[in-house]
């Protein structure tokens, strides 16, 4: 019966002001104030404190604010209830990743899975690595796929898979001569290389040290499509897992050729969600049909 009320406390707090959080709700300021000055009337004592434009919650308002969240926590669990009696007609997930493979492995994920639940909307947001695990901490998406991600507290794996990193050449490049090939042998061409900001770059490095070599890239990004394309375009190769090509590799316009180093560890992929809520019916099935295609392509 109050839950916009409850919703509207719950993100003002979250955001840090009543502008940010009509922002994020698509609400006018003016209908969060006055909501918050109802409530507020009604327990006969402030809320927050207004101090140079900015709230801070009264002792009064922390109670509020965990009788709030424990409410929607409460509401959640029921609306999952529900859409687990009504089965996977209907419902919703989210889905936190980063760019490289909202742009290559899960195109063809998601397509098969809207083709089997029509019913269900699907949410997919791409983010840098330590925003993407926050985001499901945060209860914002229910799970997260992302390479080597850390350990975090409050999270479970639901499916974690190896992928070895190759050269990524095209098509009649010298090096697709042999099945595979060494760092050492890529050295010779123009290189275009993950940039530090992704994990990838971090286990390259590592394996250049150990093997004493050394690298002058022509570019380094964080965009695995712009490389992708500058190889296409003959600009150079680069190196990366064969999840980041799958769509370049099946038409033909990419050849990836494993390298064979073995100081070169392969990146670790992760599924993971919150360890202290179960996953409600439409989240979990789309967890099952990651986790089966990425089985699938892990099946020689």
């Amino acid at each position: 019966m109050h839950a916009k009320v409850i919703r509207y406390l719950v993100e003002v707090v979250r955001a840090g002001s009543i502008r940010k959080a009509a922002e994020q709700l698509h609400v006018a300021p003016t209908a969060i104030n006055r909501q918050l000055l109802i409530l507020e009337d009604q327990f006969g004592t402030p809320l927050f404190e207004r101090i140079r434009g900015r709230l801070r919650l009264t002792p009064v308002g922390e109670i509020v604010l965990a009788h709030a969240r424990g409410t929607l926590h409460e509401f959640e669990l029921v609306r999952r209830r529900v859409e687990a009696v009504r089965g996977l007609h209907q419902g919703e997930a989210t889905l936190s990743t980063t760019a490289g493979l909202a742009g290559s492995f899960l195109p063809t994920v998601i397509s098969r899975f809207r083709a089997l639940h029509p019913g269900i909307q699907l949410r997919v947001v791409d983010l840098p690595i330590a925003a993407v695990l926050r985001s499901v901490a945060d209860g914002d998406s229910d799970i997260a796929l992302a390479y080597d991600a850390p350990h975090t507290a409050g999270l479970r794996s639901l499916f974690t898979s190896d992928w070895p990193i190759g050269a990524v050449v095209p098509r009649g490049h010298p090096l697709t001569a042999n099945a595979t090939t060494v760092l050492a042998e890529c050295i010779g061409y123009p290189l275009i290389l993950p940039a530090q900001a992704l994990s990838i770059r971090g286990i390259l490095d590592g394996a250049f040290g150990r093997s004493a070599i050394s690298v002058s890239p022509i570019l380094e990004s964080t965009s695995t499509a712009l490389m992708r394309r500058l190889v296409i375009a003959g600009d150079g190769i680069t190196f990366l897992n064969r999840l980041d090509i799958i769509e370049d590799h099946r038409d033909g316009s990419l050849v990836f050729v494993p390298l064979r180093d073995a100081v070169l560890r392969p990146q670790t992929l992760t599924l993971v969600t919150r360890a202290s809520t179960p996953l409600a019916p439409s989240a979990q099935r789309l967890a099952d049909q990651i986790a089966d295609s990425l089985d699938t392509l892990l099946t020689p």
